[in-house]
């Protein structure tokens, strides 16, 4: 059996006070009919002149709106389970396009956590918002900050603070059902009026979509009925690989800088050990301890990994050379405990916000004084602690080694994460080849 959708004006009653009458969706499903009215009321004169190509900008943004009304409707509605109530739960409900009965009007339970929130205030002012309408994303975007926060994953928690402010800038917080394709499409559109980077899009629009998905696994919301992700629907936008590694030369330049101050030489010895350490990041640098010397090598597991690893971890292995050994003989804590961190960069017994905090400084602070080394080399490319580990692959590449080499030094649990690194590289050496096919031309061949 079909249902039948359609906006209209009810005018069996007038609104005494402004002489119009409700804009009402009416459902109709088995005989069975139901109303739900709009938060618009119209004169009759103006509910006809909807129909009309020129009107005023009010009434159409009302025309839009009411649209927009119906073609949601549509998309929520499953024609082989259909029912009032579940239609009602999936859209109607703390919808602010709609006056809320008091039949299908859900109290809002307050949102408790797994911890001490006063801890978290400073960093997660999201917690401070005002309670979100059930129905919408930040009710899940605040379980899964929680949930986050929990497994001490405090700066992927703060990512999805980022992401929600940025997307709930655009249109407000709203309810799974508004966001559909056109929306993330006209949202893609305004981020990039606003100067913000496709990656930076693709990476707020992927934590969105991580939104939806741990919605539809906790049957707040059903896949196949507002899931605007995947094939023939959002395609989430991706950017090209800018190239990040360094030159050999550039890399020369670094190793043989002699610093000004204990700042620059402390920032260059940190960098030279991520390039030297299989591209290593700082959290990992951080989290080295003494038990990790095992004879001429470290062996580490990457933090970033530990969750996805669990049942296969997967151990890094770095050979300690002569400058891997002096950095930590010039750097290192003088405690050799086996449990004890390399290098004074965390303290025991902190928490794991604090932990991220004491993170946050040491790569600011390196990533600051290389900035002012790279000025006084006049290198032209950064000189991060990310662009550390790309170069070490880039370098590793151009040395004639395999990928699945780069991939295992690297850590990455995926080969396709190392093609990634290895794009721009790729792309320069296909360059190079392109200009052998001519080479008879500088008398370059035999």
């Amino acid at each position: 059996m079909s249902i039948q959708l359609s906006i209209l004006l009810d005018t069996r009653r007038m609104k005494m006070k402004t002489k119009k009458y409700p804009v009402k969706l009416r459902v109709t499903y088995e005989r069975e009919v139901q109303y739900y009215q709009t938060i618009y009321d119209l004169s009759k004169e103006e509910y006809k002149r909807l129909s009309y190509p020129r009107i005023s900008e009010e009434l159409k943004n009302i025309r839009d709106q009411l649209r927009s009304i119906e073609r949601n409707a549509e998309g929520v509605i499953d024609c082989e389970s259909f029912s009032f109530t579940e239609f009602e739960k999936d859209y109607v409900l703390n919808n602010p396009l709609f006056h809320q009965r008091k039949s299908i009007r859900e109290i809002v339970i307050p949102q408790s956590y797994h911890f001490d929130i006063s801890l978290y205030l400073h960093r997660f002012p999201i917690f401070k918002d005002e309670p979100p309408t059930q129905g919408t994303i930040k009710v899940v975007f605040l379980s899964y900050i929680d949930k986050l926060l929990r497994e001490h994953r405090i700066r992927t928690a703060a990512n999805y603070q980022t992401s929600y402010y940025a997307i709930a800038r655009f249109k407000g917080n709203l309810r799974f059902a508004d966001i559909t394709v056109t929306y993330l499409k006209e949202y893609e559109h305004w981020m990039l009026q606003q100067d913000y980077s496709k990656t930076t899009v693709g990476i707020y629009i992927r934590c969105l979509r991580s939104i939806f998905n741990e919605a539809a696994e906790n049957k707040i919301i059903k896949k196949e009925k507002c899931y605007p992700f995947g094939k023939r629907r959002y395609q989430i936008p991706t950017s090209r690989n800018i190239k990040k590694a360094l030159k050999l030369h550039d890399v020369a330049k670094i190793y043989h800088y002699v610093p000004e101050c204990e700042q620059e030489s402390k920032a260059k010895d940190f960098w030279l050990f991520s390039y030297l350490a299989n591209g290593i990041n700082p959290k990992d640098i951080a989290f080295l301890k003494y038990r990790n010397v095992e004879g001429e090598y470290l062996i580490f597991e990457r933090a970033k990994t530990e969750n996805t690893t669990r049942s296969n971890p997967k151990s890094i292995s770095v050979f300690i050379s002569e400058d891997i050994n002096r950095i930590i003989a010039y750097w290192g804590n003088t405690d050799k405990s086996p449990d004890n961190y390399i290098f004074p960069i965390l303290q025991h017994g902190i928490t794991p916000l604090r932990q991220y905090e004491l993170l946050e400084l040491f790569i600011r602070s390196i990533n600051e004084w290389m900035e002012k080394i790279r000025l006084k080399l006049k290198i032209e490319r950064r000189i991060s602690t990310y662009v550390a580990r790309h170069t070490f692959s880039t370098v590793m590449k151009r040395s004639g080694v395999s990928t699945e080499f780069i991939q295992e030094a690297l850590g990455h649990t995926d080969i396709r994460t190392t093609e990634n690194y290895l794009d721009s590289f790729e792309k320069e050496v296909k360059k190079e080849y392109a200009a052998k096919l001519l080479a008879f031309e500088n008398n370059d061949f035999i």
